[in-house]
């Protein structure tokens, strides 16, 4: 049995921030492959926003699961409930951006012989999630201080960060502002 899971996401801002992706694919419970990697940036004038991830990370699992030939049954997980929602027909595709993604989608979908979409809970998409993270700070690393400079309403302060740093928590300078207080509630409860 094929399983695979799939994560987007727009940081430090949605929309116009970093859009990136993460997919895992395991057979039989054995990671068989990953990736990840960046769609577009806001600061480079791309449209992006977490839906046009989310998209982009289900076409890069499947194209990879293709890739692979993989012919056996293949379930599919993400925790985009709007994605998995219009892929199974639940709900229409209505924005003009979204719509050649969801149609890119299908013709892929169309090329296994039998794959199942199905939403999980963040919390079960924890791999994907990570590998979607790390594309972000990979980036944010990259471009350093453009890329700091351009989106620092968005993110963490040097006093938030040092606060972070202080409690032990590893608090790289490119954390979301709005992340903040979740990662540093987070620390007080497990204490």
């Amino acid at each position: 049995m094929i399983k695979a899971y799939f994560d987007g996401l727009c940081e430090p801002v949605n929309p116009g921030g970093v859009a990136t992706y993460g997919y895992v694919i395991y057979r039989d419970d054995v990671k068989i492959a990953s990736g990840y990697g960046v769609i577009g940036a806001g600061m480079f004038g791309d449209e992006t926003s977490n839906n046009i991830a989310e998209y982009y990370a289900l076409i890069k699992l499947l194209e990879k699961v293709i890739e692979l030939g993989i012919r056996e049954a293949v379930e599919i997980y993400g925790d985009s409930q709007l994605i998995i929602n219009q892929v199974n027909g639940v709900y229409r595709v209505r924005s003009k951006k979204l719509k050649p993604l969801y149609e890119k989608t299908l013709e892929l979908l169309s090329m296994l012989r039998n794959a199942r979409i199905s939403w999980i809970p963040r919390e079960m998409n924890k791999e994907a999630d990570k590998l979607s993270y790390k594309a972000y700070i990979e980036f944010m690393y990259r471009y350093g201080k453009e890329a700091v400079e351009y989106y620092k309403q968005y993110l963490v302060t040097k006093n938030q960060a040092n606060m972070l740093k202080r409690l032990g928590i590893d608090a790289n300078p490119y954390i979301p502002r709005r992340l903040f207080w979740r990662i540093y509630m987070q620390h007080k409860l497990q204490k």
